[in-house]
């Protein structure tokens, strides 16, 4: 018998739930949602333009999980046509702005990792021929 989706995720969130938030957090879509609603609300299309290159799928299971975890608001506007927009909660924008610390972080310290990796991959290089030659 096969064990359901619903009952692994509850196993995962008993054993370790702050782990878990915290990929639902750091998740490649998760971080571009929760850094692109900083400045504003976003209608779902408009938010996948603005994100791009995201699959309409992918895009609705992370605002699903981020709303799920009480990051993100959606807010269904009983209209012709529907109208739905997504916004942070205050526990959403607390997390975005320490996710928007670190991309900061990683612009302005892209020349140094950039650098590290070469000076990696020389070494790294260097090894493998010395160790062929033998």
């Amino acid at each position: 018998m096969a064990v359901s989706d619903e009952s692994r995720r509850s196993e995962a969130e008993a054993m370790c739930p702050h782990r878990l938030v915290l990929e639902h957090v750091t998740s490649r879509w998760g971080v571009l949602v929760l850094i692109q609603l900083l400045e504003r609300p976003y209608r779902f299309s408009e938010l996948r333009r603005a994100i791009g290159r995201v699959s309409e799928k992918m895009l609705t299971q992370t605002l699903q999980t981020l709303e799920r975890d009480g990051l993100v608001h959606r807010d269904a506007k009983p209209v012709i046509p529907p109208r739905v927009d997504y916004s942070l909660t205050v526990l959403g924008r607390e997390a975005a702005e320490r996710i928007r610390g670190l991309a900061l972080w990683t612009e302005q310290r892209l020349p140094d990792v950039l650098a590290a990796r070469q000076a990696y991959d020389g070494a790294r290089q260097a090894y493998d021929e010395a160790r062929a030659s033998r």
